[in-house]
């Protein structure tokens, strides 16, 4: 969330990252903000000045008792009780004021990054780098729809008939299959430093409200309406939100957490191909990374984050592209994003198989996380997260890329984790 504060201090800025952004309203919501900011002052001041009168005429009282003065005593009483209906309504006017203000901060997404590039939606996203040779796709190449099926390792059927659309249900050497990229992505990330978190896969309002979810994207969750709490998403909520209303030590930074967990999407997109199979899923298996940095640290942060899924990637031996997204693709609350594309021979497209964001103060201010220097001085962080990795989408390729007519070979960093070097069909 951005603050009044930085938006009075940044105006000009704040106007032109939500203009780059192709945010509607701009200017009308910004000098709204500024309006309901300054009445909020006014009406703070004016709180603590009847807030001092009232103690100012509560200790006259003292003073008249002492001198049996009745019929000032009997004023300034009346005062009291005159400046204690002010204080009431000082006090009513500034709590509404402040959520008012809150509510309005909350519609505002954050600035773009000066780095990314300006452009309205994915097309205008620019490829950065690309790794690995793109498969041959011979006559006998299936997509994965079809090989799952042909190997009996996923059924879609028996998930639609258990829950509905968009719940798989996994078999055999696929049920191993996702176990071990489970396990390779989580033993990597402890290499690499990441403490492993296994968190709650349903989160209260105030978590989604921290992490910028809600309000945004309340209609892509699943809500358990019956106590207020919804089926996460992606595990970037609940873990970033285990330092909710935290003040951490300078040496405490950075944060490096990992954690797998099965997340929940309504909104799993329109009918065709593109959404066929595990292309896109209202349930699916990831294992996220989230850091945790100070600001000047955090750009940095971003690039370590980005090559190491690129590193899990080359051990999977799958080809993959880095987008850098342009302003009118970017999630409301990041300030820069890479996306990392994996190629699918038998589709012939790229995959989306993680978002690797910076979020900047956005979701530090939210949910008040701060840290203190060694100076004891109080100071926002930047909070980060990427996909690391989301597993529908690189089980789609491993099985496409890797297929002949007999059987689908596994890259060799994945034998010891499933047990097993390829998938074949079992009678």
């Amino acid at each position: 969330m951005l603050t009044a504060r930085y938006i009075k201090e940044n105006k000009e800025k704040i106007i032109q990252g939500l203009q780059k952004r192709k945010f509607k309203g701009t200017y009308d919501l910004i000098e709204s903000i500024l309006a309901l900011d300054q009445e909020r002052k006014v009406t703070k001041t004016a709180l603590d000045n009847a807030s001092v009168q009232l103690k100012k005429s509560a200790s006259q009282i003292n003073e008249l008792i002492k001198k049996n003065n009745q019929e000032a005593i009997r004023n300034a009483k009346l005062q009291v009780k005159s400046d204690k209906i002010l204080l009431k309504k000082l006090a009513t006017q500034l709590y509404v004021l402040e959520n008012e203000l809150t509510d309005i901060l909350y519609e505002v997404p954050n600035i773009p990054h000066a780095e990314v590039p300006e452009g309205s939606n994915k097309n205008d996203n620019i490829i950065i780098d690309q790794w690995g040779e793109i498969p041959k796709i011979t006559a006998h190449f299936l997509p994965h729809w079809e090989l799952v099926e042909k190997y009996d390792i996923v059924d879609f059927s028996l998930g639609n008939k258990i829950t509905g659309a968009g719940f798989p249900v996994y078999k055999g050497q696929g049920a191993r299959l996702q176990r071990a990229l489970i396990n390779f992505f989580l033993d990597e990330a402890q290499k690499n430093g990441y403490d492993e978190i296994q968190p709650p896969i349903v989160i209260n309002e105030a978590s989604g409200y921290g992490t910028g979810q809600i309000p945004d994207k309340e209609g892509q969750m699943y809500q358990l309406k019956d106590e207020n709490l919804y089926l996460i998403p992606t595990a970037e909520i609940p873990l970033t939100n285990l330092y909710r209303d935290t003040i951490l030590q300078e040496n405490d930074l950075p944060i490096k957490q990992v954690g797998y967990t099965p997340c929940f999407r309504k909104e799993a997109g329109s009918w065709g191909k593109q959404v066929r199979g595990l292309n896109r899923l209202h349930q699916f298996d990831k294992v996220e990374i989230v850091q945790i940095q100070q600001p000047e640290k955090s750009y940095e942060t971003l690039q370590t984050m980005c090559n190491y899924v690129r590193n899990l990637l080359e051990q999977l031996m799958l080809p993959y592209r880095v987008v850098k997204l342009c302003s009118g693709d970017l999630g409301f609350t990041a300030a820069f994003t890479y996306d990392i594309e994996v190629f699918s021979a038998a589709q012939n497209k790229w995959l989306e198989v993680s978002s690797i964001s910076n979020f900047e103060a956005y979701q530090a201010h939210r949910m008040q996380l701060r840290y203190k220097d060694k100076n004891n001085a109080i100071h926002a962080l930047h909070t980060l997260n990427g996909s690391a990795l989301a597993l529908p989408r690189v089980m789609a390729a491993l099985l496409e890329n890797n297929q002949t007519q007999s059987c689908i070979h596994m890259p060799k960093i994945l034998t010891t984790y499933t047990g097993f070097d390829r998938i074949i069909h079992i009678v």
